[in-house]
């Protein structure tokens, strides 16, 4: 159902940002209390933030992401193009992940798991599903004046 942008109806768009948003700023957050390291290299630092592998560059690329939901979950359009965006990004994060293996390294910046892999995997469809779902145009108000 698309939203209603002058009822105050979230689209699933605007939904998907704002929880994806809370969540990731949120391990962006919790990932530097874990681990800060910003080497770089085939074998870099790694701590696991409940399954997930992360480092200090992980921790960059959730709360820049995590922020960018938050800053786009009020606009329906832009809740929608961020929801597809980080889908289509997280399907070759997907990709990459699992050519890289367990216990990789991306782009010799970020530790990736098997575990990462399964999540990024998850975020890639639902923010897909979550942007496709939402129209381009929402539908007009049908309230009364």
């Amino acid at each position: 159902m698309a939203a209603d942008t002058r009822s105050g109806e979230k689209s699933p768009a605007q939904i998907f940002a704002l929880v994806m948003g809370a969540v990731l700023t949120l391990a962006g957050i919790l990932g530097f209390f874990v681990n800060s390291s910003f080497e770089v290299g085939s074998t870099v630092p790694r701590d696991t933030l409940v399954l997930f592998d992360i480092n200090g560059w992980h921790n960059i690329v959730h709360l820049a992401s995590g922020a960018l939901g938050l800053a786009l979950a009020k606009s329906y359009a832009g809740a929608r193009a961020y929801a597809i965006g980080l889908g289509a990004v997280y399907v070759l994060v997907t990709i990459l992940g699992f050519i890289v293996g367990n216990d990789g390294t991306l782009l010799r910046l970020l530790p990736i798991n098997t575990e990462d892999n399964i999540l990024h995997l998850l975020i890639a469809i639902s923010g897909l599903a979550a942007g496709l779902a939402t129209p381009a145009q929402p539908r007009p108000s049908t309230a009364t004046a």
